[in-house]
């Protein structure tokens, strides 16, 4: 949701939002078609856990860019070799190109996504570990069980 004011649109309220979890990370999208009137792009936050990541996945009809934060991992876009990045590193994914995301560090990665045209983030609540914590709730974080 936006804050709106006598001016116009105002901050976007993060507190407001819900936040997406998976067995890799979580993510926040701020803004979206689907939360933000006149949207046509989605931005949002990303966090990967420790050597987590996400698996080959692709969205046809959106570009996406990622901005890295903080910590460092490799990518793989349009099926090619591995390379690494870190903190301050932009990341281009043309539309349709098949990629993956693996968090290589010790410490949470943190990135910037933005998708254009928005609406590409519809596809990650089909997954089967997407867990949706409600907007003021915090998401619960547990280490797997030693065997």
């Amino acid at each position: 949701m936006t804050a709106k004011s006598d001016a116009g649109i105002g901050p976007i309220d993060r507190a407001s939002l819900p936040t997406h979890t998976f067995d890799w990370g979580a993510t926040k999208w701020l803004v979206s078609p689907a939360t933000t009137p006149g949207a046509r792009l989605t931005f949002g936050e990303v966090l990967v856990l420790p050597g987590q990541g996400h698996s080959r996945h692709n969205h046809p009809d959106a570009e996406e860019v990622l901005y890295v934060l903080s910590g460092e991992g490799e990518q793989v876009v349009d099926d090619g070799e591995p390379f690494p990045f870190r903190a301050g590193d932009v990341l281009y994914i043309p539309a349709g190109a098949f990629h993956s995301t693996l968090n290589t560090g010790w410490e949470p990665m943190r990135l910037i996504a933005l998708y254009n045209p928005g609406g590409a983030e519809r596809a990650l609540a089909e997954l089967p570990d997407y867990q949706e914590t409600p907007a003021g709730a915090l998401p619960e974080w547990r280490r797997a069980a030693r065997g």
